[in-house]
């Protein structure tokens, strides 16, 4: 596994198995958002996706696949906003600070209860390094893998695609656009917490999201 000083990092210095992954990646979006986006801005969103993680990444290896999945998500929420991808589901943006735990605990839920009838993304206004392995391990007991996320910023795209943006902890950092349905939930920050801290505050973010669900005129599964 390869380890990099942060500050050589950048979509200008990549290495030259990045730049072959990362022309895989290119085409794979470009297949996806045929009719959509050319390649310029493609090639764009992915520069800038890949310099997002690069600018704090201490392990790269992952780097490019990484990049390919943020710049996937803001190429989709950027067609929303343009109005070249209109299907009716309602989307949700999910914010907390490192985007490490209450947020993915909450992405978590919103996507296991609701399935393919809406549309959900999460951010931090200050990304960790990896999502928090005891959130993880708390929402594998309710049977919901979140260990293949990521902490991610929220970008301009992912806040304006949004119906609705939840904020849990980032205070006066969060996004504010006018137009937007917000909602603050006051949920304690998993990060450094045992087990069962964290236990009560995933049970706490679950109550928050059926809630929600239910505001958006959506069907939970029944328990």
């Amino acid at each position: 596994m390869t380890v990099h000083p942060v500050s050589q990092r950048s979509w200008e210095s990549l290495h030259a198995d990045e730049r072959i992954v990362l022309k895989q990646s290119s085409a794979r979006l470009a297949a996806e958002f045929t009719g959509l986006y050319g390649a310029e801005t493609i090639e764009r969103f992915l520069a800038s996706s890949f310099d997002q993680f690069a600018d704090r990444a201490t392990v790269t290896k992952f780097l490019p696949l990484l990049a390919e999945r943020f710049a996937r998500q803001r190429l989709h929420a950027l067609a929303r906003i343009e109005g070249l991808h209109e299907d009716g589901k309602p989307v949700v943006l999910f914010l907390c600070t490192q985007n490490a735990g209450r947020s993915q605990m909450a992405l978590g839920f919103f996507q296991a209860l609701t399935g393919e009838a809406a549309v959900a993304w999460s951010g931090g206004s200050e990304p960790g390094h990896r999502v928090n392995p005891v959130a993880v391990a708390a929402m594998a007991e309710r049977g919901i893998d979140i260990s293949g996320e990521f902490p991610k910023p929220w970008t301009d795209e992912t806040v304006r695609a949004a119906d609705v943006v939840i904020t849990m902890g980032c205070g006066d950092a969060c996004p504010i656009f006018p137009g937007k349905r917000y909602e603050n939930w006051d949920v304690d920050d998993p990060g450094s917490q045992e087990l069962d801290t964290v236990r009560r505050i995933r049970d706490e973010v679950e109550r928050h999201v059926r809630t929600l669900i239910g505001s958006l005129s959506l069907r939970a599964p029944a328990e």
